[in-house]
């Protein structure tokens, strides 16, 4: 986040029934991805250091109390089963108390559920499971829940969907705070997509295709993140699918929770924070390869995406000695 230094400690709040999923995602992401990665100072902490049940039935040892929350640059709530009964005071206060010291404070699912009882969700946007969504509105009304988002970003409160969403989460908190290169390698290391395109809508039931045009759909997809240099107007990309556009733009839709605008906007600017964190090219050649027709262009769009310049962007993220080109 702009003018506070990138989190490098990290607490996760484990509440009795917790899930094993939310823990081994946060233990993933935060745990050694070998020398090419900084390591975090990670721990799991719970009310009550010692034994904590899980969803699975199965225990896991916490060592840390609630007072390795007050040291932590980012603080985890994970979700449980219980999520229905508030945490005890304790833990509230613990989450409050690292809110107004400065840490950046998230959840995912459920976990949602204890930010809002410590009212660290009052008069934010905020999300969950799509399936306690509702519940979540009814029963903090302060609360603005979008129930197709993946993750909602409001600065230092950051709220995810539910089951692997986590990890959507994650990698968003560490893209934002330590780039691309580090979230997509982190990615890589655990053989998942850096950013998964759309929504929740794109996860709820749906009928089943009885053809192959998700198939070819999704070779399309692929087809433009290798060809990114290329203008891919959506007539190209519904040629190569071979749909009409309009039928292609209703698959798509429904493939990604998205438009093909937006989600071509996306790849590029990714594509581009990568490059400027990890290569010396001149920010013209950058915006060549990403598909913008001058560094200029990138630039607007650059400063719209992440609030600066490229120029500042690569001064603050790069990897490797760079001159300033941009």
């Amino acid at each position: 986040m702009a003018g506070t230094a990138p989190f490098a400690t990290v607490a996760a709040y484990v509440p009795p029934g917790a899930g094993m999923l939310a823990v081994g995602i946060v233990a993933e992401v935060f745990g050694p991805h070998g020398q090419a990665a900084p390591g975090f100072d990670f721990a799991l902490c719970a009310d009550r250091p010692g034994s904590v049940p899980t969803d699975l039935g199965v225990p896991i040892a916490v060592e840390h109390g609630l007072d390795r929350l007050a040291a932590a640059d980012l603080v985890l709530a994970l979700p449980g089963a219980g999520f229905r009964t508030p945490p005890p005071p304790a833990v509230l206060d613990a989450l409050s108390a690292a809110h107004e010291r400065g840490a950046r404070v998230a959840a995912h699912c459920v976990g949602a559920f204890a930010l809002a009882e410590a009212g660290l969700l009052d008069g934010r946007r905020a999300t969950t499971h799509w399936r306690f969504a509702g519940l979540l509105a009814r029963t903090y009304p302060e609360v603005t829940v979008e129930p197709d988002a993946l993750y909602l970003d409001e600065g230092r409160i950051t709220t995810g969907a539910g089951a692997a969403a986590g990890f959507d989460l994650c990698l968003h908190l560490i893209r934002r705070e330590h780039g691309t290169a580090l979230a997509n390698h982190i990615a890589r290391d655990m053989v998942l997509p850096s950013h998964r395109d759309g929504g929740q809508a794109q996860y709820l039931a749906v009928p089943v295709p009885e053809d192959g045009q998700d198939e070819r759909l999704a070779e399309v997809l692929a087809w433009a993140r290798e060809n990114l240099h290329e203008p891919l107007p959506v007539a190209e990309l519904a040629r190569r699918a071979m749909m009409s556009k309009r039928s292609f733009l209703r698959r798509f839709t429904a493939a990604t929770g998205t438009t093909p605008h937006a989600w071509l906007r996306d790849l590029r600017l990714s594509g581009a924070e990568e490059l400027l964190e990890t290569t010396d090219l001149p920010v013209e050649e950058i915006a060549r390869r990403v598909g913008y027709g001058s560094a200029a262009v990138l630039r607007e769009r650059f400063v719209r995406r992440r609030g600066v310049p490229p120029r500042s962007y690569r001064r603050a993220f790069t990897r490797v000695p760079a001159p300033d080109r941009g």
